[in-house]
């Protein structure tokens, strides 16, 4: 089991930037997938982002891509989420998600249903 950390949260006008982090109790094997997944009330959780940590390979929401970076450091055990040209539509709680992959293969289209570990969660506000 993976413990996980949310901070950056905050409030931004919009076309601004915030850089989410995500802390894990350790380092991550290279068999795990580690995400980031947002929620408002109004919608179902959506995926955002995720990167394969056994090859680094990524992957983006259409609605983020171009816009999100999704990044780790592996000596800070640290997973980020560079976000720019904010919009008030990427208003929402966000949380960062794992799953090793023996137990699922990553991905986005299932509102985080494969990932079993989850973070608290960091509160993204953007105003027009």
């Amino acid at each position: 089991q993976v413990q996980l950390v949310e901070s950056g949260g905050g409030s931004v006008q919009a076309g601004g930037s915030l850089r989410l982090s995500c802390a894990t109790s350790g380092s991550i094997p290279s068999g795990y997938c580690l995400a980031w997944f947002r929620q408002t009330p109004a919608k179902q959780r959506e995926g955002v982002a995720f990167i394969w940590i056994g090859t680094g390979n990524t992957y983006y929401a259409e609605s983020v891509k171009g816009r999100f970076t999704i990044f780790r450091v592996n000596a800070k055990n640290t997973l980020y989420l560079q976000m720019n040209s904010l919009n008030p539509e990427d208003t929402a709680l966000y949380y960062c998600a794992a799953v090793p992959n023996y137990l699922s293969s990553c991905g986005l289209n299932d509102g985080g249903a494969r990932y079993g570990d989850w973070g608290q969660g960091t509160q993204v506000t953007v105003s027009s």
